[in-house]
């Protein structure tokens, strides 16, 4: 792929001054990185005007496309008034309002937010919480947490140990506390025959022994509700939750919903876990709350955890800080972005939005290499059958020459576009995505 003077330039200075995430530098010896200069609705354009379809969200954080007017607008007039103050005895109005309007969308059942800045921080606030309070409590015993297998919850220390993906886990295994995995409701894993409520209410047995056994050291189960992301967009049915939240109550552990990817429509509804009809203990929101703006992370939790904390004595409290904690920026970032959902209907919107992704991509779903082609919401992953090792590094690079930005994990590819993408997108996401499968691995 050739690149002007301007791209080879910041592709240089960003190899000598930037250490990228999520990578083997060495990798870019051989693959480029990729300039982006601007970005406009759900694609990014280089120095050279060279376009990318953002299939992915720039990593699931984009809900309403790139330099959206009413965002900008709303951060222009932000910037006139207030860009930081701390949270620690002072207060602002975005987030305020900001709580008030996250605490109403779950029904008034969760609030008093607590903010963070990104998604693996506000992990690490709900297990903190979550042992706080049952040793404010008089329960010091409840020290340990249970995930599902193949969980994804972040990559600081408290969140990496309750991620069960090897690739980040192992090599810091020995800095990590102990817990506790138990079997994963992904529906790619049932027998054959079985329904995915049914394979979930299996999965949910196997729950319930480890709460039998050891509920008197358990404080939390944490979950992805409905969709595993990292372990290659596992998706499983609502059964799973509703008798999550049962035995969770029967066997007094904390339930925590880690929605930072699944989140703000991303699922089909507002927030995921409303398909199963619950209500967690801990909600931790990240990713699309700022519709990709601005980095802002918050964990709202039930009034009875919030008073366990209630106190005279300072050492009771939740003594835990970030010093950009309840930006004012985020916050009104947050707010237009829910602003954007009011007004323009977007849970709806997206329903016929993923009917439309669904039925061009009929083609892809019937490919003799595709297996377990599945959607959820805004949300479509299929599996590749293919020995080749360097699947998803080729998968890459082939995706950009075709102006199509596509990250597989592992043999798993998936679409998690913003909720802005058209038509004349879609149709050319779809051809060019089976052109990709038929170039790579064959038809």
């Amino acid at each position: 792929m050739q690149t002007s003077t301007r791209n080879d330039l910041l592709l240089k200075r960003s190899l000598a001054a930037v250490w990228h995430p999520c990578t083997q530098m060495k990798h870019h010896e051989s693959v480029p990185l990729v300039p982006i200069a601007r970005g406009e609705g759900c694609w990014l354009y280089d120095f050279d005007g060279r376009r990318y379809l953002d299939v992915i969200s720039s990593w699931w954080v984009n809900l309403f496309g790139h330099c959206n007017p009413r965002i900008n607008s709303a951060l222009r007039a932000q910037l006139e008034c207030l860009e930081h103050v701390l949270l620690a005895g002072f207060s602002h109005e975005p987030v305020v309002e900001l709580s008030e309007r996250l605490a109403r969308a779950t029904g008034g059942a969760l609030g008093h937010c607590f903010y963070a800045s990104d998604g693996a921080s506000a992990v690490e606030i709900a297990l903190k919480m979550s042992f706080h309070c049952w040793r404010n409590c008089g329960r010091p015993g409840k020290t340990r947490f249970l995930s599902l297998a193949g969980s994804y919850h972040g990559e600081t220390l408290g969140a990496l140990a309750v991620t069960d993906v090897p690739l980040f886990k192992d090599t810091y295994a020995p800095l990590l506390m102990a817990s506790e995995q138990v079997p994963s409701p992904d529906y790619r894993l049932a027998e054959k025959g079985e329904t995915a409520p049914d394979y979930a209410r299996r999965c949910a047995g196997a729950l319930e022994e480890a709460l039998e056994q050891r509920h008197g050291e358990i404080a939390a189960l944490i979950v992805e509700p409905l969709v595993q992301g990292a372990c290659g967009m596992a998706m499983y049915d609502a059964e799973y939750l509703r008798q999550a939240r049962m035995l969770c109550d029967r066997y007094e552990v904390h339930l925590i919903a880690d929605e930072i990817m699944t989140g703000f429509g991303r699922t089909g509804t507002f927030f995921a876990h409303e398909q199963a009809g619950i209500r967690p203990d801990f909600l931790c929101l990240s990713k699309g709350i700022t519709g990709g703006y601005l980095p802002l992370s918050v964990v709202l939790t039930r009034p009875s955890i919030y008073q366990a904390f209630y106190d005279e004595e300072t050492a009771r409290g939740f003594l835990h800080s970030h010093s950009y904690t309840g930006n004012p920026l985020a916050c009104r970032a947050a707010l237009a972005t829910l602003a954007i959902f009011e007004q323009d209907r977007v849970i709806e919107a997206n329903r016929v939005r993923s009917a439309r992704l669904t039925a061009a991509t009929e083609s892809i779903a019937r490919h003799p290499r595709v297996r377990h082609f599945r959607n959820q919401g805004m949300i479509w992953a299929f599996d590749v059958d293919t020995d080749d090792s360097q699947f998803a590094r080729r998968f890459v690079t082939s995706a950009l020459e075709r102006e199509l930005l596509l990250r597989p994990i592992g043999n798993t590819v998936y679409f998690m576009p913003p909720y802005v993408i058209g038509d004349p997108e879609i149709a050319l996401l779809a051809a060019r995505t089976g052109e990709l499968l038929d170039t790579l691995v064959g038809q």
